[in-house]
């Protein structure tokens, strides 16, 4: 999930190309395949959304359009992508839905660019969900760390990471690039304050191969030995594990005090303000929180639900129940991070130069 880039990422072309025999699919390039026909307002919605989602996507608009005969339009951007396109087309609103994650879905909804109290928030807790109705956790998702399984050593706390043990073998996604990037430098802050974040990137320093504008390919890096160590997200980690077989897995480095803690980072979803097929969105935004869809959300997406009054059962919800077990969940306060971002993230170029 990468920050304000100015180019698609492959992904994106990837999941083009898978979607376009099923959904009427945008360019990916910019936006201009979204239409403002009134005649294709009665039987068309555009969604904006920042990638990793696009497999169970898929599925999920082929079953909407097959129920209502609404057809899909869908662009897959970064995350701080999708929320500068709307801001940019506000004049001339091309998107009816946006899925992002925080902060970016926080700085949209400053921006004026959702809509307030019309996505249902039925089995979303208060705290998890926009205070004014703008937007809801379509799919949970949580920030990881991956160690490579062939490796004798395996770390169990922060501090280990800074030992010799892993010189020139670690890398992780730059905050300020990349969302899992910027949701590590979070976790860092929330688990021992500011300053001492800054102190302990610093260190890493020493261990850190060097910038990456990509949490996706750090991925293999690790599962061949070139890295030991690396950031992720649960969803992105268990559906390689579960689908690729690579020589890696998750895990939740401890603090001093022997707590492992995760911070979550959902998509999140909302109808884009002046939405030019706002009834349509609603209608799709209603769909995908809906009980059966959030019910299977785990072995489709490898995330968890954004409603929480649903129980999933079977092999990957019990994969990312074990993984995430005896974790600590942080859900930090997004609304005041994304105000505080630029001086959190001019510090940390700061102390580790890049």
């Amino acid at each position: 999930m990468s920050i304000h880039t100015s180019h698609i990422s492959r992904r994106c072309l990837i999941a083009v190309a898978t979607l376009s025999c099923l959904v009427g699919v945008t360019a990916c390039g910019g936006t201009s395949g979204a239409t403002n026909d009134t005649n294709a307002g009665d039987k068309s919605v555009t969604v904006y959304s920042a990638d990793g989602l696009g497999d169970w996507y898929k599925g999920e608009f082929a079953d909407f359009t097959k129920k209502t005969g609404i057809k899909v339009q869908y662009v897959e951007a970064g995350s701080g992508e999708v929320v500068s396109r709307v801001a940019k087309e506000k004049t001339n609103t091309q998107a009816d839905l946006m899925v992002t994650p925080p902060p970016f879905i926080q700085q949209a909804t400053a921006q004026g660019l959702l809509e307030s109290n019309v996505v249902k928030t039925d089995g979303i807790p208060a705290d998890q969900r926009d205070k004014d109705g703008h937007w809801v956790p379509l799919v949970n998702n949580y920030l990881t760390m991956i160690r490579n399984t062939k490796s004798a050593s395996k770390p169990e706390k922060w501090d280990d990471l800074l030992t010799a043990t892993y010189s020139h073998k670690i890398q992780y996604s730059t905050p300020g690039q990349t969302g899992d990037g910027t949701a590590l430098l979070v976790l860092l802050e929330e688990i021992v304050g500011k300053k001492q974040a800054m102190d302990y990137f610093a260190k890493l320093q020493s261990n850190n191969v060097g910038s990456s504008s990509s949490t996706g390919k750090l991925g293999p890096k690790v599962s061949s030995g070139e890295l030991l160590v690396a950031n992720s997200d649960i969803q992105m980690a268990e559906l390689a594990v579960k689908n690729d077989g690579v020589a890696y897995e998750p895990f939740f480095p401890a603090d001093a005090q022997g707590t492992r803690s995760t911070v979550a980072l959902p998509y999140t979803m909302g109808v884009v303000a002046g939405a030019p097929h706002k009834d349509n969105a609603v209608k799709l935004a209603d769909f995908l929180t809906s009980t059966d869809v959030q019910q299977a959300v785990p072995e489709k997406a490898m995330g968890m639900p954004g409603r929480t009054d649903v129980k999933p059962t079977g092999e990957a919800a019990t994969m990312l129940s074990t993984a995430l077990k005896g974790v600590k969940i942080i859900h930090p306060d997004w609304d005041s991070i994304k105000d505080s971002l630029g001086d959190d993230l001019a510090a940390y170029k700061k102390v580790t130069d890049q």
